[in-house]
């Protein structure tokens, strides 16, 4: 009964940690790729590490266990605080909901500068 709990945390901790990959991915800026990251990563390796420490049973290898989901649990958000604010310094600005029109420059296919089409827009 136990080793089938470990092996489902393990489970459900490898299937958050995937999913957070895809999101770093997927996500449109810098911030949003930061906080789907950090948020599975940090459930996806604290569900692992809840499994290994099942399937350790009372030894050492569960202090350290222990050791590394609180050191964990403690670094992973101040970390992904830390480059959101080293981002926002640099000048990297958040993407708002209304920046999100899906257009494409035609020659760079990167995402438009749409400033003059809203304020265009605005006007009419």
């Amino acid at each position: 009964m136990l080793i089938g709990l470990s092996w489902a945390l393990i489970l459900a901790g490898g299937f958050f940690t995937i999913v957070g990959a895809i999101g770093l991915v997927r996500m449109p800026d810098v911030y949003t790729r930061m906080h789907a990251a950090s948020v599975t990563d940090t459930l996806g390796a604290g569900l692992l590490l809840l499994g290994f420490m099942l399937q350790a049973g009372p030894s050492l290898v569960l202090l350290k266990l222990v050791f590394l989901f609180v050191l964990f649990f403690f670094v992973s958000p101040v970390a992904t605080h830390a480059v959101a604010n080293a981002a926002l310094h640099y000048g990297i600005k958040p993407q708002l909901a209304e920046d999100r029109r899906g257009r494409l420059d035609a020659d760079t296919r990167e995402p438009a500068a749409i400033e003059e089409e809203l304020r265009i827009e605005a006007a009419q």
